[in-house]
């Protein structure tokens, strides 16, 4: 596997793979890869002849007093397990790189509505960060096709919206979300749970599992949001947010919507957990 920090022998390494008329995706990380990232990548290996994985822990998508500097960084140990799966070529830029005039200074892209609500809303700038540092990466790397986690759900859906809306020409292929067998989504934050908190997290999933059934049959959606609220209180769980939306736009559902997407976010403890469940109903 090529490993390369340096913008200059990234392009040439692209261009030389170009000239030899090879397709490329890329799976954007910001590093400490559990099974969910080496997914992606097998996922990726199967849709293009080269992949470039990107491991950047980007500042513009952190906000104040979040986990930026905590954010775990394991190089050595992400290398070998990229080599191990197959990838082509491992991107480390650092952040004097990415943002040569600093954060404040830097051209930024902002994808509205769709940014707004749910995360957008509990991390003001946060997905101004996401598309704005993915934008870079992508100019960078031009590949063909870019493969996300269908576990960040609204933020794939806001790379989407960005891809179409600036008319770049790359595929954009979102994975399902990878489970522990307790099915609990894989995150690198899963990291920060105690051993007891371990044992709770996969009550998310459940609560989520639960209210599917509920809008199915038919059953008032806020009344199924309020109890599965009030389940996740009594367990310990502090929500920040739940609620039953249009898979496309992510606004509240709509009687007459028929492809939703669950979306939640709830602290345990000062672990912050993402997880969503994608259905559809007659």
């Amino acid at each position: 596997m090529i490993c390369l920090d340096n913008i200059q022998q990234l392009r040439q390494q692209i261009r030389t793979w170009r000239q030899q008329g090879l397709t490329i995706a890329m799976v954007p990380t910001m590093g400490n890869l559990h099974q969910g990232h080496l997914h992606l990548v097998t996922s990726a290996l199967a849709r293009a002849d080269k992949v470039v994985v990107s491991i950047f822990v980007n500042p513009m998508q952190f906000g104040v007093n979040e986990d930026l500097d905590a954010y775990p960084r394991t190089l050595s140990a992400d290398t070998q397990a990229l080599t191990a799966v197959g990838a082509d070529l491992l991107f480390t830029p650092q952040v004097s790189t990415m943002y040569p005039r600093g954060l404040a200074a830097q051209t930024v892209v902002d994808v509205p509505g769709i940014s707004e609500a749910w995360c957008g809303a509990s991390r003001p700038g946060h997905f101004r960060g996401v598309a704005t540092v993915v934008a870079k990466l992508f100019n960078l790397v031009q590949p063909d096709i870019a493969l996300f986690g269908n576990k960040d759900y609204q933020q794939l859906q806001v790379i989407k919206t960005m891809v179409a809306d600036l008319c770049l020409p790359i595929e954009i292929v979102g994975i399902n979300t990878q489970r522990a067998e307790s099915g609990l989504a894989l995150s690198s934050r899963n990291g920060y749970l105690t051993a007891e908190q371990m044992q709770l997290a996969p009550q998310l999933k459940q609560g989520l599992d639960k209210l599917e059934q509920a809008v199915i049959q038919g059953l008032d959606i806020d009344n199924a949001i309020a109890n599965t609220l009030q389940q996740w209180q009594a367990l310990g769980f502090k929500p920040d947010y739940l609620a039953v939306c249009n898979a496309s736009n992510l606004r509240p559902a709509e009687p007459t919507d028929k492809h939703l997407v669950i979306l939640a976010a709830a602290y345990l403890g000062k672990t912050r957990l993402i997880d969503n469940l994608e259905f559809t109903r007659d």
